[in-house]
């Protein structure tokens, strides 16, 4: 998947908060309300964990997964607008699994052309019981409604994640911090710091794995709740 740097976007008051599976940076830019949710890093494990539950997980079936592969395939060149063109044409066309996975593929990409309303028609399209592409979608969808200033979808939206993630010690605080952090664009701290003292709680070594002093925001949000 190419490396496009997106236009910045007004979203919750986060600079960056870009997860590649490896690494989780947090930088709090302030006096600014424009910013850049870089989620190409949620895009990318998405993309991971669909190649290998459809792609090494489960055989080629179908004329459907026969298109898929070729998408993927311009994917991995770096051919985004072929490969885009060509999982749309599996999402509008064809069913089973390859529209399933090809309807998600799709939403990523459109997100990463800013292209939210659309990304997000397509997310919606997606469904899956595994918990975390499940979760992942979710969040997806998520980071669509808070490119389209739906702060109130945007809260539902992660919440479904936080919910689907089966306490997933990666994505489930990571989703939490996207949750908190629309909660403070709401100005809602009290609940901003309800999500930190969960972290705190279930999910202690968070903050030291990724560089997240959780234990800062959240006296933050509690400071700015009591007043």
């Amino acid at each position: 998947m190419a490396n496009n740097k997106h236009p910045e976007e007004k979203a919750t008051g986060i600079d960056e908060l870009n997860d590649n599976l490896v690494n989780v940076t947090e930088k709090v830019q302030k006096n600014q309300k424009v910013i850049m949710w870089c989620t190409l890093g949620v895009a990318i494990v998405v993309a991971l964990i669909l190649a290998y539950v459809y792609l090494i997980h489960e055989p080629s079936k179908a004329k459907g997964n026969e298109e898929i592969g070729k998408a993927d395939l311009q994917l991995v060149v770096g051919n985004d607008s072929v490969a885009l063109a060509q999982y749309l044409n599996v999402a509008d066309k064809m069913g089973g699994d390859a529209a399933n996975r090809a309807a998600l593929q799709s939403a990523c990409l459109l997100y990463e052309k800013g292209e939210y309303q659309k990304a997000l028609d397509y997310a919606r399209k997606f469904s899956s019981s595994e918990s975390v592409i499940s979760a992942a979608a979710q969040s997806l969808e998520g980071d669509c409604y808070v490119n389209l200033d739906n702060l109130d979808a945007a809260v539902k939206a992660y919440k479904n994640a936080i919910s689907k993630s089966d306490d997933n010690t990666l994505y489930t605080p990571f989703f939490m911090m996207k949750l908190a952090r629309v909660y403070r664009e709401q100005k809602n701290y009290k609940a901003e710091a309800e999500v930190y003292e969960d972290i705190v709680k279930n999910y202690p070594q968070y903050g030291d794995a990724y560089g997240i002093d959780v234990d800062k925001l959240l006296a933050r949000a509690k400071a700015e709740a009591a007043k």
